[in-house]
């Protein structure tokens, strides 16, 4: 899975964050909710009705790439797009 950021609005306390994730040769929106501080990263995404159809089309289980996407998150492997740097919205 590639992530790709394509907008945070926010800080390091709460930011949502809207991009795009590559699987299959196929991309996909998401948006997300990130919340840092207080016991640590948690990053919430969600994906449309219509998302979820192409996923499960293509062999995939929706819950588990939602899974893999929020891991790719926390853990920062993504791309994020020219001018806006990590620390804007996230801890270390």
């Amino acid at each position: 899975m590639n992530v790709n950021i394509e907008s945070v609005d926010g800080n390091q306390m709460a930011a949502k964050i809207t991009g795009k994730f590559e699987m299959s040769g196929q991309t996909f929106d998401f948006t997300a909710i990130a919340f840092g501080r207080i016991g640590g990263q948690n990053i919430g995404a969600k994906i449309t009705d219509q998302t979820t159809s192409r996923l499960r089309s293509l062999g995939y289980d929706p819950d588990a790439v939602i899974d893999t996407l929020q891991a790719n998150l926390v853990r920062g492997n993504l791309n994020l797009p020219p001018g806006l740097q990590r620390e804007e919205f996230a801890d270390g």
